[in-house]
């Protein structure tokens, strides 16, 4: 049975790059922002369009236009995600799905809000990547366009950190570089060498 293992953490925090040593170590992984990516190319468009009118260029979202329409507004933001999140819930199975015929060991999940939605049971384990508070803001606010309202805005709908590390089976701190990331990541592939997983994934 695969064990299927739930990548989070906060933004900023340094996921990405978690997950692509995961990859290279040849891990299968099911990326939840690439899939609204390719939603938002596809068959999430016209029902977000149908929400938000003026959201949706020439067929693809504009996450601008997306953006300025949810950010801050919580009932908006609500509806929103009862668009994406099931598309997204229906490719994450598949995945799964997929390592679990094809026999792979390990499969990983790469959430953003997995605890905040409580799809930690979901998994057979949770890994959150994690970095002090000054390190993560100081990555976001370099990013274009960010600003440190933004910032907040994003920060008050995710758990904090300290409550996401409780949740955790496996933590890695990328404040540290990519080298130490890097064998945190090994130590992590050790511990799950063989271990089956519960079956859990993939229930509603």
């Amino acid at each position: 049975m695969t064990f299927v293992l739930g990548l989070t953490g906060s933004i900023g925090m340094g996921k990405s790059t978690t997950a692509g040593l995961f990859v290279a170590q040849g891990v299968r992984l099911h990326d939840a922002d690439a899939a609204v990516h390719r939603l938002h190319r596809g068959r999430a468009a016209a029902p977000i369009e149908a929400a938000f009118p003026g959201t949706v260029v020439d067929g693809v979202v504009d996450r601008a236009r997306l953006g300025a329409a949810v950010l801050g507004k919580p009932d908006a933001l609500r509806r929103l995600e009862a668009i994406i999140h099931p598309l997204v819930r229906e490719e994450e199975n598949a995945f799964i799905a997929r390592c679990r015929r094809e026999g792979s060991g390990l499969a990983i999940i790469d959430v953003p809000l997995l605890l905040e939605t409580r799809g930690e049971a979901r998994c057979d384990a949770v890994l959150v990547v994690t970095a002090p508070a000054p390190v993560q803001r100081e990555r976001v606010l370099a990013r274009p366009g960010m600003t440190a309202e933004k910032l907040d805005a994003i920060l008050a709908r995710q758990m904090p950190d300290a409550e996401k590390r409780r949740h955790a089976h496996f933590l890695v701190d990328t404040s540290r570089g990519l080298v130490a990331a890097g064998r945190e990541v090994g130590s992590i592939l050790k511990a799950l060498a063989g271990r089956p997983g519960r079956g859990a994934a993939g229930r509603s």
